[in-house]
């Protein structure tokens, strides 16, 4: 017989002795007798829970935290009435608890992951409490907690002026992920608070909601860093010096996040808003946190870096008030009359269905030129968003009916020749 089998054998032999004893055989049936006992009550207390999450004058925390409660009524009734167990058999001396503390300790971790799990969706939170909660439960039931702990005490080095061991970082690490976990929780919940505040423009929802989330992550750094012990001037150089380092490589970067930040805050430009920078005429689409998206009438978007909007002139036709004033050219002939066709243009300009009746159209006569009679139609419209080529040119072809039918011309540009004298053998027939 080779050592491999008789080691199975030797383990075999040892289990078959010990659950020969009356000490295993008494605290399996506790453990059966624990389990029996919450399932029953779990049957019956659990359809009444769920009966209380569908009330729906509760509010949606309250909700949740019963639903929460629903799911750890069987482990919470199993690790209650197997302490109960194992203290029972505590109190009558058994001289050996060798399979009631590992169920204990297994119903322990069990119930924390459904907890984790009732709380968060995430599968790497999720199985991360599966392997925290079930690893520590099995290093207790074979009593290698303590000397785990003691072990990975001794293991230390040194991080600038402060001595840390691997437990330390350990403790650290686990402490950092909890806070990091309540950060996203909490995140979450001020997200949707902030986004019911009715006051707070869209942008300005998404902006405070970024910024809460980034002050707990920072934080829970710092929560995390000064728990183990860590001497946080140890890195105020190095700090230091990353900062420099990002300031000059990522400049413009920085430059369009803070102009984006003004933005925001100033609210000077917003979405909805019809705008004219560099030539490019259109409305905001979104405002982002380095650019913002502009799309022009012919369905362009351009990203326009939110330094642009800060440093360049802006045109905002929407800014305070959305009425803008369209000015259209237009030129008669000398032998037309110019108030009939300044009544004509008005006329026109009231008959399109965008232009606005307060203020109320005008046409004035601005000059004499060399081959007309100059006028400019003024009127307004309160859409500009929807476009001002369009609204100008539906005005302009109004007039351009309104000429026709009253007799009124456009004159086009002509220009006389007077000769004074003309070369030998050319004659005014050579002209035709």
């Amino acid at each position: 017989m080779n050592e491999v089998t008789l080691a199975i054998y030797k383990g075999w032999e040892n289990a078959y002795q010990f659950w020969t004893t009356p000490s295993a055989r008494i605290q399996a049936t506790a453990i059966a007798l624990s389990i029996l006992v919450a399932w029953i009550l779990c049957k019956r207390s659990k359809p009444k829970v769920i009966r209380l999450t569908q009330d729906p004058t509760r509010p949606l925390w309250m909700e949740r935290s019963l639903r929460i409660f629903a799911q750890l009524l069987f482990p919470l009734y199993l690790l209650l009435f197997s302490i109960l167990g194992r203290g029972l058999l505590d109190r009558f001396q058994f001289s050996s608890l060798d399979l009631i503390n590992p169920f204990v300790h297994a119903t322990t971790a069990w119930l924390i992951y459904r907890l984790v799990a009732g709380l968060t969706h995430n599968r790497f939170w999720l199985r991360l409490a599966a392997v925290l909660a079930f690893g520590i439960a099995a290093l207790q039931s074979f009593g290698l907690l303590q000397p785990t702990f003691d072990f990975l005490g001794s293991l230390s080095f040194a991080v600038g002026k402060s001595n840390l061991s691997v437990l330390d970082l350990v403790n650290g690490i686990f402490i950092l992920l909890f806070l990091l976990w309540m950060s996203s929780l909490l995140g979450s919940a001020g997200e949707s608070k902030i986004r019911q505040l009715p006051n707070l423009p869209p942008s300005l929802q998404v902006l405070l909601a970024k910024v809460v989330r980034v002050f707990l992550i920072f934080l829970s750094f710092l929560v995390a860093m000064s728990t183990i012990g860590l001497d946080l001037s140890s890195f105020a150089l190095l700090g230091g010096a990353i900062g420099v380092g990002i300031g000059f490589g990522l400049q413009k970067v920085v430059s369009n996040l803070v102009s984006g930040l003004i933005l925001l805050l100033d609210r000077s430009i917003k979405p909805g808003d019809v705008i004219e920078i560099d030539n490019t005429y259109g409305w905001i689409n979104s405002l982002r946190a380095r650019y913002a998206s502009i799309i022009t009438r012919d369905g362009k978007e351009h990203l326009i870096p939110n330094e642009d909007l800060i440093t360049n002139r802006v045109v905002n036709w929407s800014f305070s008030d959305k009425n803008i004033r369209v000015r259209v050219p237009v030129g008669i002939s000398y032998d037309s009359d110019p108030r009939i066709a300044m009544a004509l243009c008005v006329e026109a300009a009231q008959a399109s269905g965008r232009v606005l009746n307060d203020p109320e159209p005008r046409c004035l006569l601005t000059e004499f030129g060399d081959n007309s009679i100059n006028l400019e139609l003024r009127f307004w419209i309160n859409d500009p968003s929807n476009g001002v080529g369009n609204a100008r040119s539906e005005v302009l072809l109004g007039i351009w009916d309104r000429f026709k039918e009253s007799g009124i011309s456009i004159p086009f540009p002509q220009r006389d020749i007077h000769l004074k004298s003309l070369p030998e053998g050319f004659t005014s027939q050579s002209l035709q």
